[in-house]
Protein backbone atom coordinates (compact mmCIF):
# COMPACT_ATOMS: atom_id res chain seq x y z
CA UNK A 1 0.00 0.00 0.00
CA UNK A 2 3.02 2.28 0.22
CA UNK A 3 5.13 3.50 -2.65
CA UNK A 4 8.77 2.44 -2.77
CA UNK A 5 9.77 6.00 -1.87
CA UNK A 6 7.52 6.01 1.20
CA UNK A 7 9.04 2.69 2.28
CA UNK A 8 12.55 4.12 1.93
CA UNK A 9 11.45 7.16 3.93
CA UNK A 10 10.12 4.89 6.69
CA UNK A 11 13.36 2.89 6.82
CA UNK A 12 15.44 6.06 6.97
CA UNK A 13 13.35 7.56 9.78
CA UNK A 14 13.46 4.32 11.76
CA UNK A 15 17.25 4.24 11.36
CA UNK A 16 17.51 7.86 12.56
CA UNK A 17 15.26 7.12 15.53
CA UNK A 18 17.40 4.17 16.60
CA UNK A 19 20.58 6.20 16.06
CA UNK A 20 19.44 9.10 18.24
CA UNK A 21 20.11 12.78 17.68
CA UNK A 22 23.55 13.01 19.33
CA UNK A 23 25.23 12.99 15.91
CA UNK A 24 23.89 13.37 12.40
CA UNK A 25 23.98 10.54 9.87
CA UNK A 26 25.00 11.24 6.28
CA UNK A 27 22.76 10.16 3.44
CA UNK A 28 25.59 7.95 2.15
CA UNK A 29 26.02 6.18 5.50
CA UNK A 30 22.28 5.65 5.73
CA UNK A 31 22.11 4.33 2.16
CA UNK A 32 24.89 1.85 2.96
CA UNK A 33 23.13 0.60 6.11
CA UNK A 34 19.74 0.37 4.42
CA UNK A 35 20.94 -1.00 1.09
CA UNK A 36 19.24 1.90 -0.72
CA UNK A 37 20.46 3.78 -3.80
CA UNK A 38 22.43 6.81 -2.55
CA UNK A 39 20.99 9.50 -4.84
CA UNK A 40 17.45 8.21 -4.38
CA UNK A 41 17.75 8.17 -0.59
CA UNK A 42 19.31 11.64 -0.57
CA UNK A 43 16.33 13.02 -2.52
CA UNK A 44 13.94 11.23 -0.17
CA UNK A 45 15.70 12.67 2.88
CA UNK A 46 15.60 16.16 1.37
CA UNK A 47 11.84 15.81 0.86
CA UNK A 48 11.53 14.74 4.51
CA UNK A 49 13.57 17.79 5.53
CA UNK A 50 11.30 20.06 3.50
CA UNK A 51 8.30 18.46 5.26
CA UNK A 52 9.85 19.11 8.68
CA UNK A 53 10.33 15.45 9.56
CA UNK A 54 14.14 15.57 9.65
CA UNK A 55 16.78 18.26 10.09
CA UNK A 56 19.50 18.55 7.50
CA UNK A 57 22.95 20.04 8.09
CA UNK A 58 25.79 20.50 5.62
CA UNK A 59 29.49 20.20 6.27
CA UNK A 60 31.91 17.73 7.78
CA UNK A 61 29.68 17.00 10.79
CA UNK A 62 26.52 17.35 8.71
CA UNK A 63 23.86 14.89 7.88
CA UNK A 64 20.34 14.13 9.05
CA UNK A 65 18.65 13.93 12.44
CA UNK A 66 15.01 13.66 13.42
CA UNK A 67 13.17 16.98 13.72
CA UNK A 68 10.24 15.41 15.59
CA UNK A 69 10.49 13.15 18.65
CA UNK A 70 9.74 9.49 17.82
CA UNK A 71 6.87 9.34 20.31
CA UNK A 72 4.89 11.97 18.39
CA UNK A 73 6.15 11.35 14.84
CA UNK A 74 3.41 9.40 13.04
CA UNK A 75 3.71 7.15 10.04
CA UNK A 76 1.25 9.47 8.26
CA UNK A 77 3.58 12.43 8.66
CA UNK A 78 6.50 10.43 7.24
CA UNK A 79 4.68 9.07 4.20
CA UNK A 80 2.59 12.17 3.42
CA UNK A 81 5.17 13.75 1.08
CA UNK A 82 5.20 10.54 -1.00
CA UNK A 83 1.75 8.93 -0.71
CA UNK A 84 -1.63 10.60 -0.46
CA UNK A 85 -3.84 8.23 1.53
CA UNK A 86 -6.43 10.93 2.18
CA UNK A 87 -7.65 10.91 -1.41
CA UNK A 88 -10.54 8.73 -2.50
CA UNK A 89 -9.03 5.59 -4.00
CA UNK A 90 -9.63 4.89 -7.67
CA UNK A 91 -12.01 2.15 -8.68
CA UNK A 92 -10.29 -1.20 -8.94
CA UNK A 93 -12.72 -2.60 -11.51
CA UNK A 94 -13.48 0.34 -13.78
CA UNK A 95 -11.36 2.95 -15.47
CA UNK A 96 -13.18 5.82 -13.78
CA UNK A 97 -14.03 6.93 -10.29
CA UNK A 98 -16.71 5.19 -8.33
CA UNK A 99 -18.41 6.55 -5.24
CA UNK A 100 -21.20 5.70 -2.84
CA UNK A 101 -23.81 6.88 -5.39
CA UNK A 102 -22.30 4.79 -8.20
CA UNK A 103 -20.30 2.05 -6.46
CA UNK A 104 -18.57 -0.90 -8.05
CA UNK A 105 -18.81 -4.37 -6.51
CA UNK A 106 -15.64 -3.80 -4.46
CA UNK A 107 -16.31 -0.21 -3.40
CA UNK A 108 -17.40 -0.69 0.23
CA UNK A 109 -14.89 -3.39 1.08
CA UNK A 110 -11.95 -1.58 -0.55
CA UNK A 111 -12.83 1.74 1.11
CA UNK A 112 -12.95 -0.04 4.47
CA UNK A 113 -9.45 -1.44 3.91
CA UNK A 114 -8.02 1.89 2.76
CA UNK A 115 -9.75 3.71 5.62
CA UNK A 116 -8.39 1.28 8.21
CA UNK A 117 -4.85 1.65 6.87
CA UNK A 118 -5.15 5.45 6.88
CA UNK A 119 -6.37 5.48 10.47
CA UNK A 120 -3.46 3.25 11.52
CA UNK A 121 -0.95 5.49 9.73
CA UNK A 122 -2.40 8.48 11.60
CA UNK A 123 -2.15 6.97 15.10
CA UNK A 124 1.00 4.82 14.87
CA UNK A 125 4.22 6.57 15.90
CA UNK A 126 7.84 5.73 15.22
CA UNK A 127 8.20 4.89 18.92
CA UNK A 128 5.28 2.45 18.60
CA UNK A 129 6.97 0.69 15.69
CA UNK A 130 10.28 0.41 17.53
CA UNK A 131 8.85 -0.54 20.92
CA UNK A 132 9.47 -4.27 20.52
CA UNK A 133 12.98 -3.96 19.08
CA UNK A 134 15.60 -4.18 21.83
CA UNK A 135 18.00 -1.25 22.02
CA UNK A 136 21.57 -2.21 21.08
CA UNK A 137 24.80 -0.56 21.96
CA UNK A 138 26.80 0.63 18.99
CA UNK A 139 25.52 0.40 15.44
CA UNK A 140 21.70 0.61 15.10
CA UNK A 141 21.35 -1.65 12.05
CA UNK A 142 17.80 -2.00 10.82
CA UNK A 143 18.31 -3.87 7.58
CA UNK A 144 18.31 -7.29 9.24
CA UNK A 145 15.71 -6.51 11.90
CA UNK A 146 12.77 -5.37 9.79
Amino acid sequence: MLSATAEHAMRAVLLLARHGNATALSADAMADQLGAPRNYLAKTLNALAKAGVVHSARGAAGGFTLAVPPDVLTVQRIIAPFDDHSRVPACLLRNHACDSLNPCALHDRWNAIVGYAGRQFAVTTVADLLSDIPARAGQPELAGTL
